[in-house]
């Protein structure tokens, strides 16, 4: 069981334009086989309330003629500081302050599967602060957006992180999967 920030990144490190949109990423195409593969193996995700409510606006629409159904059928933790419109039929739970106490419900609700960390950067950061962050799985899309929500904002320099993979998908996005090592376990040979 593991905590992994799985997302995918402009070229120059945006996981979001500056408007917070995806359309940049949304051109290139569905998710494919990696993404129902890893979602396969998640019994929990969290999420910060700026991607909760980009999910409503743009996937659900709620209030629109064609609303769809929440996209996920594990429990949902939504951080925020606000309060928020539920998603009609799924599973969210509205959290704020420390990660770690809700990290411990996600543990227990996904049940021996992994912890996904939908983004964004700011909240996974908050993540790797508590030492909660095992491993980053990142999409790279071959288009630069100059600006916008950074893939994960902190230096993370010691331990560096280790290369696990590097797969090629399609002719436009290259997946790199790092694990994140602890100090303790850095130059230990692990």
């Amino acid at each position: 069981m593991k905590t992994i920030y799985y997302t995918a990144t402009s070229l120059d490190g945006f996981i979001a334009d500056s408007n917070n949109s995806l359309d940049w990423l949304l051109q290139l195409g569905e998710p494919g086989k990696s993404h129902q593969e890893f979602l396969a193996g998640v019994g929990a995700l969290a999420m910060g309330s700026t991607t909760y409510e980009w999910l409503l606006d743009n996937h659900v629409r709620p209030d629109g003629e064609n609303p769809q159904p929440w996209p996920y059928e594990q429990p949902s933790w939504v951080f925020t500081s606000r309060s928020l419109r539920g998603a009609p039929g799924a599973d969210i739970r509205f959290v704020g302050g420390d990660v770690r106490p809700a990290h411990r419900e996600m543990l227990a609700a996904a049940d021996g599967k992994n912890v996904w960390l939908v983004g964004g950067g700011e909240l996974v950061g908050r993540f790797h602060d508590h030492g909660l962050l095992d491993e980053i799985i990142v999409q790279v899309a071959p288009v630069t957006l100059g600006a916008g929500a950074p893939l994960l904002p902190r230096r993370i320099v010691v331990p560096p992180m280790r290369l696990v993979s590097v797969d090629i998908m399609g002719d436009s996005l290259a997946e790199l999967r790092y694990e994140v090592r602890r100090a303790a376990t850095f130059g230990s040979g692990e």
